[in-house]
C-alpha cells in the first residue's frame, strides 16, 4: 500500500508516523510550510513539497490531513490534475462532509482518527478509532483495511452520524479541557498547587470505562447541595465570568436527575 498525504499538521505527523510503523509506503508529504514536510518525510522516508501540482500519480490512497477551512481548495487544486483523476481521496476531518471531495474526485471517502492530537505528545494509535466511510465499496475496503493496520477499532460512520460524534468529542475533550484550565486559573490565583487536582482528574476519566458518565456524577449539584453551591458561587465572584458557567453547569446536573 502506497500513500500520499497531504498535511503535515497534528494530524498529519502522527498519521504519517503510524502508518510508516505499520509497513506501509509513504510516498510524498505535502505541507505549505516545507519545513514542515521535510521534518516528517525525513521520518518517514517520503518526499516533501510544499506545491501541490507536484503531486503525482504514484499512489493508492491519499489522505488529505489539513484544516477544514482549507480542505475545499486543496481538493479544488488536486482536482486539476488529470493524472489524479481516478485515485482514492480521503480527508481525516471530523466534522467536514465528504461532499467536499465529491466536487473534484470520482473516489472519495473519510478516514477520521477520532483523538486529538499535538505533535509534542505521543499517543497509542492501536486505541483510537478509525470512523471511516466511501461511496464505493471497494473504497470502503481499502480504508478498512488501511484502519484496520493502524488500529484495533475501525467502523464504518456516515457524515451525518461522524457530524453528530464531532459534537460529543467537542463536548468531552475541548469543553472539559476547558474547565481544566479554568480549575487552573483558580488555584493559580490563590498560589495553591495545581497538581493537588490531578489525581481527581483522572480518575474522573478512568471510572467511565467501565461506569457510565451518569452513574458516576457526583458533587453539590448532583446532590442538590444548595448551601454549597451558594458558598461557591460566593466565591466566584472572584471571576465574574466563570458564575455564568458555574449556574449553567448546575442546573444542567440538576436538570439530568430530577425525578
Amino acid at each position: 500500500m502506497t500513500i500520499t498525504l497531504i498535511g503535515a499538521g497534528n494530524v498529519g505527523y502522527h498519521l504519517g508516523k503510524r502508518l510508516y510503523k505499520k509497513g506501509m509506503t509513504i510516498h510524498q508529504v505535502y505541507s505549505r510550510q516545507i519545513g514542515n514536510a521535510q521534518l516528517l518525510a525525513k521520518k518517514i522516508k517520503a518526499k516533501p513539497t510544499d506545491d501541490l501540482s507536484k503531486i503525482d500519480g504514484q499512489a493508492d490512497l491519499y489522505l488529505i490531513a489539513v484544516k477544514d477551512d482549507v480542505i475545499a481548495l486543496v481538493a479544488e487544486e488536486l482536482g486539476k490534475n488529470s493524472v489524479l483523476k481516478n485515485k482514492l481521496f480521503a480527508h481525516t476531518s471530523g466534522a467536514a462532509s465528504s461532499q467536499l471531495l465529491a466536487r473534484h474526485f470520482k473516489r472519495y471517502g473519510v478516514f477520521y482518527p477520532l483523538q486529538s492530537f499535538s505533535k509534542t505528545r505521543e499517543v497509542k494509535f492501536s486505541t483510537i478509532p478509525i470512523c471511516m466511510d466511501a461511496r464505493k465499496k471497494k473504497d470502503r475496503q481499502l480504508l478498512q483495511l488501511v484502519g484496520a493496520k493502524i488500529s484495533k477499532k475501525v467502523a464504518r460512520i456516515s457524515d451525518k452520524e461522524r457530524a453528530i460524534l464531532h459534537v460529543a468529542a467537542v463536548m468531552v475533550n475541548n469543553f472539559s479541557n476547558h474547565l481544566f484550565y479554568l480549575g487552573q486559573q483558580i488555584t493559580d490565583a490563590e498560589q495553591i498547587d495545581f497538581d493537588l487536582l490531578k489525581p481527581l482528574m483522572l480518575e474522573t476519566v478512568l471510572k467511565i470505562d467501565q461506569h457510565s458518565p451518569y452513574d458516576m456524577q457526583t458533587g453539590p449539584a448532583r446532590r442538590n447541595d444548595e448551601k454549597t453551591i451558594k458558598k461557591h458561587l460566593a466565591y466566584l465572584q472572584k471571576f465574574p465570568e466563570y458564575v455564568q458557567l458555574y449556574t449553567l453547569l448546575t442546573k444542567s446536573i440538576q436538570h439530568a436527575y430530577r425525578r
